[in-house]
């Protein structure tokens, strides 16, 4: 066998074992849903909605009323100001005003960040504790974030699965903007990793390890939280939602995560510098900060999703015809298992083929993620700097 085939074949035995994995696979049947209609005479329960909030003016006004004007009747929403300078809090306050539900919203002023928390954290712990401080004792509590804008019956959604498959944790990967070039090319495939590396399948099964949630969404029964160690277990992490699904299923709570179209982030990120900086920030750290680990990865994506159209283009060359149909088969699967969440980002089915020139971006990004923390800059997200805690 020639080099020229190996390298082919690598790439192309990956892609087949992905594709027998089927609990790796896309999960179709993890969708939200409609929620059935409501019995009026059955109470709801309480749900408590944390929204922490740093410099989001901007999204308030396409996000809060989402979850201002929520169908349910049981709600209540939290918004932690966490130290913004665009004005965030007052406009939150208009936005109940206009919505008429000032009922509904709470603002607060999150606390000076103590040493080891991550800002987002300590900002939802805030709420937390602000909820606990006025007596309240809520069953559900739902963290999502300042820039969702969730469709009306959302809520009811959540609380419907959670019921009705006794569940203890309902995360939804809501869909991310994907309409300018540089979205719609690294958008697909940072939903398809997330997929991969915490497939759903897996995190709803209560015999497996593998744990994880989507920060953007969640909902969380608030005994489970608290028997896990609340907040404060995982305050120092820059990936606090997986960290959450990791505390909550450890602690015996039963977990769900999954899509719903209608649940979307209005944040986004029309550069390639935008995208890099979302990946750069939390990358290193989901490798552990080992840069062992972090340059295994970075030839993995080479060899596996990169080479294919590389190698295909090789061997055409060389007159390899072997290794020009492995790699041709390994590049098609590839675009084939991508495809999916092309389709669910709404983006042009022709950017899954581009899923190896997407795979180098990531590549980079992940090695520059790895470079930003040996320099000192690592973590750096709205004007903040968080390194490892060790």
């Amino acid at each position: 066998m020639t080099p020229l085939e190996i390298l082919a074949l690598v790439p192309l035995v990956c892609q087949i074992a992905l594709r027998l994995d089927r609990k790796r696979g896309w999960p179709d049947e993890c969708r939200l849903g409609d929620a059935p209609a409501r019995d009026p005479t059955r109470p709801s329960p309480v749900v408590f909605a944390v929204i922490p909030a740093r410099d989001e003016a901007k999204a308030l006004p396409e996000a809060l009323p989402s979850v201002l004007s929520q169908d349910y009747p049981d709600l209540k929403v939290v918004l932690v100001d966490d130290h913004s300078t665009d004005g965030t809090a007052e406009v939150a306050r208009r936005l109940a005003r206009e919505a008429r539900r000032e009922d509904r919203l709470r603002v607060i002023s999150a606390p000076d960040r103590p040493p080891g928390w991550s800002g987002k954290v300590h900002a939802m712990a805030s709420g937390v504790g602000a909820i606990a401080a006025a007596g309240e004792e809520p069953p559900w509590l739902l963290f999502t974030d300042a820039d969702i804008r969730h469709r009306q019956g959302s809520i009811r959604s959540l609380v419907a699965l959670a019921e009705r498959e006794t569940l203890d944790v309902v995360s939804v990967m809501v869909r991310l903007r994907a309409a300018e070039f540089w979205e719609r090319l690294l958008i697909p495939p940072f939903v398809y990793f997330f997929q991969l590396l915490y497939p759903f399948r897996r995190i709803r099964d209560p015999r497996s390890r593998v744990y994880g949630a989507a920060g953007g969404c969640v909902l969380v029964r608030r005994a489970v939280l608290e028997r896990a160690g609340g907040l404060e277990r995982i305050r120092g992490a820059l990936i606090d939602d997986v960290n959450l699904g990791r505390i909550l299923k450890q602690a015996g709570g039963r977990t769900w995560l999954g899509f719903d179209p209608g649940i979307e982030s209005i944040r986004g990120y029309p550069g390639l510098a935008d995208v890099w900086r979302m990946v750069a920030r939390s990358a290193f750290d989901q490798l552990g900060y080992s840069y062992a680990m972090t340059a295994l990865v970075v030839i993995a994506i080479m060899l596996v999703l990169v080479s294919p159209p590389l190698v295909l283009a090789a061997a055409l060359v060389a007159g390899a015809p072997t290794a020009a149909l492995s790699a041709a088969v390994a590049w098609l699967l590839s675009s084939l298992a991508i495809l999916p969440a092309v389709r669910h980002q709404r983006v042009p089915a022709a950017y899954a083929a581009a899923l190896p020139l997407a795979s180098l971006f990531y590549a980079l990004m992940t090695a520059g993620s790895a470079w930003d923390h040996f320099v000192g800059r690592g973590g750096r997200w709205k004007g903040r700097v968080h390194q490892a805690v060790e």
